[in-house]
């Protein structure tokens, strides 16, 4: 399947983040590509969820989650990692989905390249795992904020045994969803202090039961001031 026009992520995030398990999110700049395949979402629905970078409003920081469907929302949390974020909604709503975790499935040398960064021993196990390590196996940073999805499309005429050629988009975002979408299961979302962390009334994290890159789910932390 091909990435989907724009108007596919205008949805509920409750509705598009099971969607986009078993999809695959590409990233390509260039030093390559890394595409990781989604096993674990968290939806985050703005003015109505306690738990969201845009519940109190519009800022410099999260304005780019008040923009249309389809593109990237990529911050800096706690001055240690970059995470990335799919808009979901329509404009002005503030809504996305966190990317978690996924299992790399192209650009696996790329991903392990970057991840070995700053680290004394090689990485034993899924390369993104988590959030921050999501975003570092496929290289964003701030710079990718805002950053719209680009579609593939299908070249003509077909080719001499009859399949249409696909011409890939050299650099820039990508995503393609899963033909069928998994059997998935929610719960609480990982790391949410508050009313937000609320296992109950925000039982808003997907994932793909027996995925070896999906969290062990740990409750937030309050901090002491």
């Amino acid at each position: 399947m091909a990435t989907p026009d724009p108007t596919w992520f205008e949805r509920d995030p409750l509705e598009l983040a099971p969607l986009l398990l078993g999809g695959v999110l590409r990233r390509a700049d260039a030093s390559g590509a890394v595409a990781v395949r989604l096993t674990e979402v968290e939806a985050y629905r703005g003015s109505d969820d306690p738990g969201a970078h845009t519940f109190r409003g519009k800022t410099a920081r999260n304005a780019t989650m008040f923009g249309p469907g389809g593109h990237v929302y990529c911050y800096f949390t706690y001055g240690m990692h970059h995470a990335v974020n799919i808009v979901a909604g329509p404009e002005g709503s503030g809504w996305g989905v966190l990317v978690r975790a996924g299992e790399v499935v192209e650009g696996y040398e790329l991903a392990a390249e970057r991840r070995h960064v700053r680290r004394a021993t090689r990485i034993a196990g899924e390369l993104a795992r988590g959030p921050g390590n999501v975003a570092q196996a496929l290289g964003a940073t701030l710079t990718d904020d805002g950053a719209a999805f680009h579609r593939t499309v299908d070249d003509e005429p077909v080719d001499r045994v009859g399949a249409q050629r696909r011409i890939e988009i050299p650099t820039g975002w990508s995503f393609e969803p899963a033909t069928a979408p998994p059997h998935h299961r929610t719960g609480p979302r990982v790391g949410v202090s508050g009313p937000g962390g609320d296992a109950s009334a925000y039982p808003w994290r997907f994932w793909i039961p027996g995925e070896p890159s999906v969290s062990a789910y740990r409750p937030a932390v309050q901090r002491k001031r």
